[in-house]
């Protein structure tokens, strides 16, 4: 007869490990382990062939650790003998896994939201603005009508400013420009992801209706937070070479400071770009948000792709986004271009000689008509708009799109 051997209980790390004496399990007679499961209420396991099979139980039958109880220490069956120490198990709770274990996606989201969504729409908005710095300077010399060029086409201009002031007189005013560019692109996309999430839950407007309102508020927005930059920029982005009245930004700041009425004087022309930026945001975000959706439902496999941050949301393809991008741009700046115009004006102020006519919104609209007519004057540069419009209006949100992918915003 084979004496009994001792029955030991081992302990491992943080959970205690039972070893189950194979020769007891097959004959089906308890031992100490059978003691500590019944205690801890886990199930004896059923070793292959012995004993009843029990549905409940398939692993059991196949000899395999039985699952644990809610609060319950996982027991784990002896290694075979001659197998070496067993090893310790791993350890099953998340606070054990150290300052380093991954957070939950969700959690991981929404981690500085926020300031990833603020960072995307800057950089969306300094790419954008970059690329068609030289466009913007030819229109608002045509707009305000600079008596050097007033004489000239917008590709006449594009090909005078050059030869005048050099190549970099293109980017004139380009530095103010993406001082002021990056916070209005910011907070232009971040507030409107903002709005768009209030009117849609608060308020219970859904649709393509609450893009149209929360892209006007969002223009708003970035408007009244960055106007005064964009006063310095169009002033500086006005002179031409051998004119100059501001040396650079921070000169422009204490000139207008000091001798247009403090405050007030960076916010001259507020109304109408308040105004003219209202229909313009509004109708790009809507414009863009429209197309979008639209070829996501019409035609996911042919315009659409999986996001690169999360495989279950569709996004546009690149060029599908330029696209999308360059119609928005179009379609806004037909709506706004004349409140565009009038903001210019007003924004030169007493650069122009006939500033004193130009005080309010009303009266700088009527006198623009009077003066130059519709075509000449409320409409004067638009198409030099449409080819800085569209391309940048593409190149923000496409830009957009990828920072998105790129900083887990989908």
């Amino acid at each position: 007869m084979v004496p009994r051997s001792r029955h030991r209980v081992r302990r491992g790390c943080s959970s205690g490990a039972v070893p189950a004496l194979p020769r007891l399990a097959a004959e089906g007679r308890p031992g100490p382990a059978d003691a500590i499961r019944r205690r801890r209420g886990v199930a004896r396991p059923r070793l292959g062939g012995a004993g009843p099979s029990s549905s409940s139980a398939p692993a059991a039958r196949r000899g395999l650790r039985a699952a644990p109880s809610a609060g319950s220490r996982r027991l784990r069956e002896p290694p075979p003998e001659g197998a070496g120490p067993a090893r310790p198990c791993p350890m099953a709770s998340p606070a054990a896994a150290g300052p380093g274990a991954a957070l939950p996606p969700a959690a991981a989201r929404r981690d500085f939201y926020w300031l990833r969504s603020f960072i995307a729409g800057g950089v969306a908005g300094c790419c954008a603005k970059t690329t068609t710095a030289p466009l913007d300077r030819v229109k608002i010399l045509l707009q305000a009508h600079n008596h050097h060029y007033k004489h000239l086409g917008v590709f006449s201009t594009l090909c005078a400013v050059p030869k005048k002031e050099g190549y970099l007189g293109l980017y004139k005013g380009n530095g103010a420009m993406m001082i002021r560019i990056f916070p209005y692109g910011a907070i232009q996309f971040m507030a409107f992801d903002q709005y768009k999430k209030v009117i849609k839950k608060q308020l219970g407007i859904s649709g393509h209706v609450h893009r149209l309102m929360a892209g006007s508020m969002a223009g708003i927005t970035a408007v009244i937070c960055t106007y005064p930059l964009d006063m310095v920029r169009v002033r500086l982005a006005f002179q031409v070479k051998g004119e100059h009245k501001y040396m650079g930004i921070i000169h422009a700041f204490k000139m207008i400071y000091t001798k247009e009425g403090g405050l007030s004087g960076f916010y001259r022309g507020l109304m109408p770009t308040v105004v003219g930026m209202a229909p313009y945001a509004g109708f790009s975000f809507f414009t863009f948000g429209t197309l979008k959706s639209i070829g996501l439902a019409q035609a996911p496999q042919l315009l659409g792709r999986p996001s690169l941050d999360n495989p279950e949301v569709l996004v546009l393809r690149t060029h599908v986004n330029l696209l999308c991008g360059g119609i928005a741009g179009a379609i806004a700046q037909t709506v706004s271009y004349p409140l565009d115009v009038t903001r210019r004006r007003m924004q030169l102020g007493a650069v122009l000689p006939d500033s004193d006519k130009c005080l309010t919104m009303v009266q700088t609209l009527r006198y623009v008509y009077q003066q130059h007519g519709v075509r000449r004057g409320l409409y004067r540069g638009l198409s030099l708009n449409y080819i800085r419009c569209i391309p940048s209006q593409a190149v923000a949100f496409t830009t957009y799109e990828l920072m998105k992918q790129f900083l887990h915003l989908n």
